[in-house]
């Protein structure tokens, strides 16, 4: 998989050299492209905003700047040759974990996200931005199948519409919102959705299962987890985990999701699938 960030602060996404995704490039499973988008900018102060037609506060991203940049990102030219190659930021330790799986192939997630018209050969480009449709796990599983993703980092009021609009003869456009709420740059939008698209990436994790738990994999919200030791600060791991017992142990953390997710997110068990078992022990904790 390839990540491109076009971006006015390329030092921002310095994160994605560390953890996971640096060993996923170490692994040759990512590669990332940070491109500084002044590079695109025509005048002499390297401006890439004007103010808004019909007036109104703040600045907006211009169409002159942005539009051969995202041209140039899908072709390969220009100064998009030049970009910014990510590394990984150190060497990883490679010791396996007590999970690691070994002489089994890892199989991603089926689908991709195309629609109809459009060119499923056509690179991703993702543009976050408050208005955009919410970002959520079917998006992550979809998007770990593509072989190349581009972000277009916004400031300011946003970018002009038109570079959007335009934009859809070369990509797939998605504007997504990463929650109800404004930030100050779409950097760290795009770091919390490059994680959240990597990590399913196959061989990204150690351990398929330790995504397939996650979460929102099933539907449902992830129970609580222990490890050593057995008593910390008067406080004892659940019995039932020390017991050995797989079948009570695998039933123990179904309850503890299922628990968890009506407490905290009521609205996910509409859509969950339930086996009947599951539903009898929602009833018994709706009954106390």
């Amino acid at each position: 998989m390839r990540l491109d960030v076009l971006t006015i602060f390329p030092e921002y996404l310095e994160p994605l050299r560390h953890a996971l995704l640096g060993k996923a490039i170490e692994k040759g499973l990512l590669a990332v492209g940070v491109h500084d988008l002044r590079q695109w900018a025509t005048d002499v102060h390297k401006s890439v905003d004007d103010s808004p037609f019909g007036g109104g506060p703040g600045m907006v991203m211009k169409p002159e700047v942005w539009g051969p940049a995202l041209d140039d990102v899908a072709a390969g030219t220009g100064p998009a040759t030049a970009a910014q190659e990510l590394a990984s930021a150190a060497p990883h330790v490679d010791r396996a974990r007590h999970d690691e799986l070994h002489g089994r192939e890892v199989a991603g997630y089926d689908g991709r996200d195309v629609r109809e018209g459009e060119d499923p050969e056509a690179p991703l480009l993702i543009v976050p931005t408050p208005a955009g449709v919410p970002f959520a796990q079917p998006q992550a599983r979809a998007w770990s199948n593509e072989d190349h993703i581009v972000f277009a980092c916004g400031r300011y009021e946003g970018i002009d519409q038109r570079v959007v609009d335009d934009a859809a003869h070369r990509y797939r456009v998605r504007e997504v919102s990463i929650g109800d709420y404004v930030l100050i740059g779409g950097e760290v939008a795009v770091l919390v959705m490059a994680e959240a698209v990597v990590r399913l990436v196959p061989g990204v994790l150690g351990n398929a299962a330790s995504h397939e738990e996650d979460s929102f994999s099933d539907g449902l919200l992830e129970g609580p987890s222990y490890t050593k030791p057995r008593e910390w600060r008067g406080l004892e791991v659940p019995e039932v985990l020390t017991s050995g017992n797989h079948g009570a142990v695998d039933r123990w953390r179904r309850e503890q999701s299922l628990r968890r997710t009506l407490e905290r997110r009521p609205e996910l068990l509409e859509a969950a699938e339930l086996s009947k078992q599951d539903r009898a022990f929602l009833e018994q904790i709706r009954a106390d």
